[in-house]
């Protein structure tokens, strides 16, 4: 099982104010499914991500990912997860604008200490993996929206994470980069790469094996395409 959470809730208090923003959730994702996560904004999908990113940790409940309890761990524990078994992918690319496309998806491999050379063979093999194999030296600002977020594909794949949490990531682009984009989740998902995506768009959630619905901090439906 590569993901596995078991009453999993994040409560946050506030002075008198009081929000629970996941109410025991309870789901498991096997090794190379494509999972995608939807609900109307409040519904505690974002909440979920981090925790499922190990960004935060949960109130209470249990999340294990890759056979390791998550939830429990300390912020040096959780920065090895983050960094060494997932990878992310964000609406907005996070990409360092004057960098070139090879240099960003380096970058992951330098903060990891592998070796320069690899690090440039490992990102050209990955550029040229997302198609974009003629763009390596284009800075990310010189590139469009579907092109960066290739990149960030690619930058996502550079330590081969256990899984890929993409958040709205087909939220900035237009429908035929939307399409693009998850053509590519697609061909890396039957390639073995355990997918888990955040989206409010339908047409993008028909991409996933899996569709978990969330209301009120609540999974509310979990139905397979």
């Amino acid at each position: 099982m590569m993901i596995q959470t078991n009453k999993l809730s994040k409560v946050y208090d506030l002075g008198d104010v009081r929000t629970v923003a996941l109410d025991a959730v309870t789901f498991s994702v096997e090794k190379g499914e494509f999972i995608a996560i939807m609900g109307p904004s409040g519904s505690g999908k974002s909440t979920l991500m981090h925790i499922l990113g190990a960004l935060d940790t949960p109130s209470s409940g249990m999340y294990k990912l890759n056979g390791h309890e998550v939830g429990t761990m300390n912020d040096d524990e959780l920065a090895v997860i983050r960094n060494r078994q997932i990878g992310f992918i964000f609406q907005a690319y996070n990409l360092l604008s004057r960098t070139t496309a090879l240099k960003n998806v380096m970058l992951p491999m330098a903060y990891a200490g592998i070796d320069r050379r690899q690090r440039a063979e490992n990102a050209r093999k990955l550029l040229e993996r997302v198609g974009l194999g003629d763009r390596m030296e284009h800075t990310a600002s010189q590139l469009s929206g579907g092109q960066q977020q290739r990149v960030a594909i690619a930058r996502a794949l550079a330590l081969d994470p256990a899984i890929i949490l993409a958040d709205e990531p087909t939220g900035n682009l237009a429908t035929n980069q939307s399409d693009e984009i998850m053509n590519i989740f697609s061909d890396l998902n039957t390639q073995g790469h355990t997918v888990v995506m955040i989206t409010h768009e339908p047409a993008v959630a028909k991409y996933a094996h899996r569709v978990l619905t969330l209301r009120d901090g609540k999974i509310v439906s979990d139905d397979r395409n």
